[in-house]
């Protein structure tokens, strides 16, 4: 195994339960800080927190994604919208030529 010791930005392992505890500083008068609560259920609500934060980007990318198919469905009702006016106004031109030839069918 790796025998360099992690630092504080870069530890060895990434789950606290791992780590090396703190040790009491010899600066500080004993009993001068709070005690140390470490329960589990901080710890649990730590390794929550940083587990939102990784599915952070996925969250953000599903959000891009979802935009860009909403963006994609509008555009494609836009295309549908138009064909189906070119459509009316190619049959209205039809309905009108058969009207003439009628009429001018009937005036003979």
């Amino acid at each position: 195994m790796n025998t360099i010791a992690g630092t504080i930005d870069r530890p060895l392992t990434n789950d606290p339960k791992k780590q090396a505890p703190m040790k009491p500083s010899t600066s500080e008068p004993a009993g001068s800080a709070i005690p140390d609560f470490t329960t589990t259920g901080a710890i649990d609500s730590r390794q929550n927190r940083t587990r939102e934060m990784q599915l952070i980007p996925e969250a953000l990318a599903r959000a891009h994604m979802h935009d860009r198919l909403h963006e994609a469905e509008q555009e494609r009702r836009a295309i549908r919208l138009a064909s189906a006016r070119r459509m009316q106004r190619r049959a209205e031109r039809a309905s009108m030529r058969a009207r003439r030839a009628l009429a001018m069918a009937v005036m003979q």
